[in-house]
C-alpha cells in the first residue's frame, strides 16, 4: 500500500462528501419546490434524496476515518468531532466538524421522522441548508483541491442551482394542505 493512501483517501472523500451533501440538498430543493414534476415521480425523487443524505454521512466517515489515519497532518478523534479543537486551520475544521453534527441531525431526524411532530422534522431539516453552507466553506478553505478549477466551477454551479431553488421555495408558496371536510352537524 502506497504510503500516501490516507492521504488521498482523505481528499477523494472529502470532495465526495460535499458533492453527495450538495446533490442530496438539491434532491431535497426539487422536491419541495415540486420542479422536479413530470421529470420523476416525487417518490423516486424523495427515495433518492434520503438515499443521498445517508451516502453523503458514509463518504464524511471515510473522509474522518482516513484522516484519522493518515499521517501528512495529525489529526486526534477530538480534533473531528470537536468544533475548535484541531490546531491545523482551525477554523476551517471547526466549520466542517459543525456541518457534519448538523448533517447528523438531519439524518437522524429524517429516520425517526413518523416519531417526531412534522413541524420539529421541519424546523430540523432547515438546518441542512446551514451544513451545506459551512461545509462548502470548510472545502474551500481547508481542502486541498480548493485551486482545482473544475472543483471550483462545480461547487460554483451547485451553490447557484441550491441558491436559485432556495429563492424559489421561498417564492412560491405552498399550497395550504387538504382539510377533511367535516359534514355538518344537524343535531345541537
Amino acid at each position: 500500500m502506497s504510503p500516501k493512501f490516507w492521504w488521498y483517501t482523505a481528499r477523494s472523500s472529502g470532495i465526495v462528501a460535499w458533492a453527495l451533501a450538495a446533490a442530496a440538498v438539491i434532491w431535497g430543493l426539487l422536491l419541495s419546490t415540486r420542479s422536479a414534476r413530470g421529470l420523476a415521480k416525487p417518490a423516486w425523487v424523495l427515495d433518492l434524496h434520503r438515499f443521498l443524505g445517508g451516502l453523503t454521512l458514509v463518504a464524511v466517515g471515510v473522509h474522518l476515518g482516513a484522516l484519522a489515519a493518515d499521517s501528512f497532518v495529525p489529526f486526534g478523534w477530538a480534533d473531528l468531532f470537536v468544533p475548535g479543537a484541531s490546531g491545523w486551520k482551525t477554523t476551517p475544521v471547526a466549520w466542517g466538524v459543525i456541518a457534519f453534527w448538523l448533517f447528523l441531525a438531519v439524518e437522524v431526524s429524517s429516520l425517526a421522522r413518523k416519531r417526531l411532530p412534522n413541524r420539529v422534522w421541519a424546523r430540523i431539516h432547515l438546518l441542512s441548508f446551514v451544513a451545506y453552507v459551512l461545509a462548502t466553506v470548510h472545502y474551500l478553505q481547508a481542502g486541498t483541491e480548493r485551486t482545482n478549477p473544475l472543483l471550483l466551477l462545480l461547487v460554483e454551479v451547485a451553490s447557484a442551482i441550491v441558491l436559485g431553488l432556495t429563492i424559489l421555495r421561498l417564492l412560491v408558496p405552498r399550497r395550504p394542505r387538504r382539510q377533511a371536510v367535516r359534514p355538518a352537524s344537524t343535531a345541537r
